[in-house]
């Protein structure tokens, strides 16, 4: 009986399985976007950094530095959001 119920158990997985191949995946992603969403992710914490680091600068020369690269990566961060859909 235990074998039974196993063997059902299995074929209804399987089942399962195959159905799910089936459906088109709405959340598909090609390599590209995946790549681009990574980058984004990737800058967007670049700028979280820059701006806590900006917070606690006090010397001008070293301000303009961080300023220089946050304006660098807000406008790559356009740049990519563009390429996403």
């Amino acid at each position: 009986m235990a074998r039974g119920w196993e063997s059902k158990a299995v074929a209804d997985q399987i089942e399962e399985g195959e159905s799910r191949q089936q459906e088109p995946s709405k959340t598909q992603v090609t390599k590209d976007q995946r790549v681009l969403q990574e980058r984004l992710a990737s800058l967007k914490l670049s700028r979280s950094r820059l701006l806590q680091q900006l917070e606690h600068a006090r010397h001008p020369a070293h301000r303009n530095v961080l300023l220089n690269g946050l304006k660098a990566v807000e406008k790559e961060i356009e740049e990519v959001s563009i390429k996403l859909p």
